[in-house]
């Protein structure tokens, strides 16, 4: 889906505060020294660029690196930011403009360390933060991966519209010294190896928190582990609720068990949901082509990683009632003729091909992004196994009102035990401004 900029430029508050950053800039600098040489690597044998692929495909980078219709990696993804748009760059093994004269050690450092050749500075919004975590390993593959297994692309990249001097980079620097962590991961010895591998690849590869974590006044993500509450606690990004992975009850995976989350992860459906929004985009490319040891693995973490009573409220039970019988409400009669066919008038969905709205996140959410987001714009393509989905979710754009579909929102939210609360007519208007009717034509990236 491609989405217009939700935040608007903050100009007068950011000007002070980065000449004051970078005032303290100055004073962090240093960046944790490579562990390779910065000579440039010999061809690697077939089993190591098979292995970056692997981790390519964890560490999902074509979500952000690849566009429809373009080449592989090339870049040109177009992303919002506080400061105004910025766009991803070319990866590919092109000499001019691509990263085919990166060293192991350049490479290492811009995935790690946000720090391109030059010492130039990357925007957090590649998620160095996490793939800070990656092993030595993983990086040396990965490298391999995109210098032999990717085909250079002679793509131009996309200059940022950041106004200048909101576009200075060093600031990043002290940024990076107060909200990053610049070790690798390090196993936890009270946990077992499944752990460890769940632990790795959520916090590094897989970057989970990066959506799925609320971020501070900074931008920053509030935790990085396990070791922060607030870890993968659910966060509302770009016009969606990314929810949480933790065991809460009825904004995250407490009445999934550890199989519902693998199933999820590797087929974008299970008895509680389907992908949808930018879950779609990490599915197709990144969460079905893991190996079942490790969706196991992640599945097992997370199932490790406690709820919040008191900021999740008391867990949801489902209460038997027609739609049909309530018809009084307002957004019944809508959620009768445009929904029940495929929700069902009791709101149970359909086995694992239609998502239940009883007892949803999106119903019991704080936030409403998510549940207008789907409404007006529809889902993307699901592609499971090569398969396209029969059964994407329509967009109601152009058939209902802003006030129609807060209405019939409000109506699933406040049905079947649902907690959430009632949807504005504003918020609906808002996001329709701001966002555009899902793609039926998703990227599905073939790497080689």
């Amino acid at each position: 889906m491609t989405r217009k900029s939700l935040a608007r430029p903050l100009a007068l508050f950011a000007v002070p505060c980065l000449i004051a950053a970078g005032l303290l800039a100055w004073y962090v600098t240093r960046e944790p020294a490579s562990p390779f040489t910065a000579t440039p690597q010999s061809n690697a044998d077939l089993a190591l660029v098979q292995r970056g692929e692997y981790v390519a495909r964890l560490s999902d980078c074509v979500a952000c690196h690849s566009l429809p219709e373009a080449a592989p990696f090339a870049g040109g993804l177009k992303m919002a930011t506080p400061l105004g748009a910025i766009y991803a760059t070319n990866i590919t093994p092109d000499p001019d403009h691509g990263i085919g004269k990166y060293s192991l050690a350049e490479f290492d450092q811009a995935v790690r360390h946000g720090v391109a050749p030059g010492g130039r500075r990357l925007y957090p919004a590649m998620p160095y933060p996490s793939y800070a975590k990656l092993s030595d390993e993983d990086v040396q593959a990965l490298y391999a991966f995109f210098m032999q297994g990717v085909q250079a692309a002679d793509q131009p990249n996309k200059p940022g519209e950041i106004p200048w001097p909101l576009n200075l980079r060093w600031p990043i620097a002290l940024w990076n010294g107060l909200f990053t962590e610049a070790e690798p991961y390090a196993a936890n010895p009270e946990q077992n190896a499944q752990w460890n591998r769940g632990a790795y690849l959520v916090q590094g590869p897989g970057h989970c928190g990066s959506c799925h974590t609320p971020r501070g006044i900074a931008f920053d993500e509030k935790a990085l582990s396990e070791r922060g509450a607030t870890f993968v606690s659910g966060a509302l990004l770009d016009g969606w609720y990314a929810p949480s992975l933790r065991n809460d009850h009825n904004t995250g995976l407490g009445r999934w068990s550890e199989a519902d989350i693998a199933r999820f992860l590797k087929t974008g459906r299970n008895q509680h949901a389907v992908v949808y929004g930018s879950m779609t985009e990490a599915f197709n490319n990144s969460t079905q082509f893991m190996s079942d040891e490790d969706l196991a693995a992640i599945a097992h973490y997370l199932k490790s990683l406690p709820g919040d009573p008191k900021r999740d409220g008391p867990p949801w039970q489902y209460q038997a009632i027609s739609a049909a019988q309530q018809l009084d409400k307002p957004g019944a009669h809508t959620y009768v003729t445009a929904c029940a066919s495929c929700h069902g008038l009791d709101g149970r969905g359909q086995a694992q091909w239609m998502p239940p709205l009883a007892g949803a996140t999106s119903a019991l959410a704080e936030h409403n992004a998510s549940a207008i987001n789907i409404t007006l714009n529809g889902a993307q393509r699901v592609v499971a196994a090569g398969v396209p989905d029969a059964y994407r979710m329509p967009s109601f754009r152009e058939q209902l009102s802003d006030q129609q579909i807060a209405e019939v929102l409000s109506f699933v939210r406040s049905s079947w035990g649902n907690t959430g609360t009632a949807v504005p007519a504003k918020d609906v208007a808002k996001l329709r401004e701001h966002t555009d009717p899902a793609s039926s034509s998703p990227i599905i990236l073939q790497m080689r």
